[in-house]
Parts: structure tokens; C-alpha cells; sequence
């Protein structure tokens, strides 16, 4: 276990250093400090080791969902409204914070499913986790009356869900300089006028 996860942390800073087109199995076992050979007992390529790679990223990028302010004033819509738009906002920042601690791995992400269609699943398999949370929310703020009743909470979440993650590509991999404050208020007031959510 130590070998393997020895290999998976010197892969991702090869797929980091190289990005994925450009990596190489000698390589990533020069980084973990052993034999090639000893690549091939605990993984079958460089696809397998990249896949284990991105298991790791997605649990790092993970993060609490859109709160629906229920925790911090009982549900009631009352003072606990400013919660809402912090609940986003933090929601917002975290997403960015780890995207931009990650944009080598997210750039070789990019290269692997413009050439493997299993990282085309990957891929659309990672976006669907925090789809499916942003989507829950948007309906208990709908269910609560803070957020416009005639949207479609799967697909405003498909929606402001790429332009995040986009935006962040654009920002982090592509090098379009934006302070990063900016960015988080910038996207978290497009959420919330999205929604119509009511600021207080």
C-alpha cells in the first residue's frame, strides 16, 4: 500500500508537471523512487494510474452543498436569509480555492477526455456529484419560497454548474488574471440572481 500510494502521489505530480498527453510511466516511477517494474504490480498503464489519481481529486474537491438556511434560522426565512447568500458564497470558494490548488491536474483532466472516452466519463461522473447537490438545494430554497418556483432545479444546476467550473478553467488552467474575490462575489451574485433569491 505504501508502494501504490507512493505511485498515485508521484503520478499526479508528473500529470501536474506534464500534463497527460506528456507523461510518462518511466517517469512516474523515477518520482516514487521505484523500479518500472514495480509501476506494473499495482497498476496495468497510465490510464489506471491517472484514474486512481482522480479518485483522490474528487474526494479533495468535494465540498458542502448550497445550505438552504434550515441549520441557521430554523427554516423559518427569517434573519437567516443573509446565511443564504454566505452559504453560496462559501460553497463558491471552496469549489475555487480547490480548483485553483488543482489546475494542473484539472488541465490534464481536460487533455485525457479530448483523447479517452473513459475520462469523457469520468469527467461527466464528477460533474454529476456536485450537479446533483446544487439541483437538491435549488429545490428546498424553491420548496421554502427563496428561490424562483418555475426553474427546472436539475437543469439551472447543469447551468450554473459549467459556468463556475468553466470560469475557472478559463481563470486557473488558461491564466486569465481576475482577483480572486472578485471572481467569488462575481459568481456568487450570478447564482443568486439566478435563483431570484431574496438577499434579506
Amino acid at each position: 500500500m505504501r508502494t501504490r500510494d507512493a505511485l498515485v502521489g508521484a503520478a499526479r505530480r508528473i500529470f501536474e508537471r506534464d500534463g497527460y498527453l506528456d507523461a510518462r510511466i518511466v517517469d512516474i516511477a523515477a518520482e516514487a523512487g521505484v523500479a518500472t517494474g514495480s509501476f506494473y504490480t499495482h497498476f496495468t498503464s497510465k490510464e489506471d494510474v491517472f484514474a486512481a489519481v482522480l479518485a483522490r481529486l474528487q474526494d479533495e474537491m468535494l465540498h458542502a452543498g448550497v445550505s438552504d438556511g434550515s441549520d441557521e434560522d430554523g427554516g423559518d426565512g427569517g434573519g437567516g436569509r443573509k446565511d443564504l447568500w454566505r452559504g453560496v458564497e462559501d460553497a463558491n470558494r471552496a469549489y475555487l480555492e480547490s480548483y485553483r490548488r488543482n489546475a494542473g491536474l484539472m488541465a490534464a483532466m481536460e487533455q485525457a477526455a479530448a483523447v479517452d472516452p473513459q475520462f469523457v466519463r469520468v469527467r461527466l461522473e464528477r460533474s454529476h456529484v456536485f450537479i446533483d447537490r446544487s439541483a437538491a438545494a435549488i429545490a428546498r430554497l424553491q420548496q421554502s419560497g427563496l428561490a424562483d418556483p418555475e426553474l427546472d432545479p436539475d437543469i439551472t444546476a447543469r447551468a450554473l454548474s459549467a459556468m463556475v467550473s468553466r470560469l475557472a478553467y478559463v481563470t486557473f488552467v488558461l491564466g486569465q488574471s481576475v482577483p480572486f474575490d472578485t471572481l467569488v462575489g462575481t459568481v456568487t451574485r450570478l447564482w443568486t440572481n439566478a435563483l431570484r433569491m431574496p438577499r434579506d
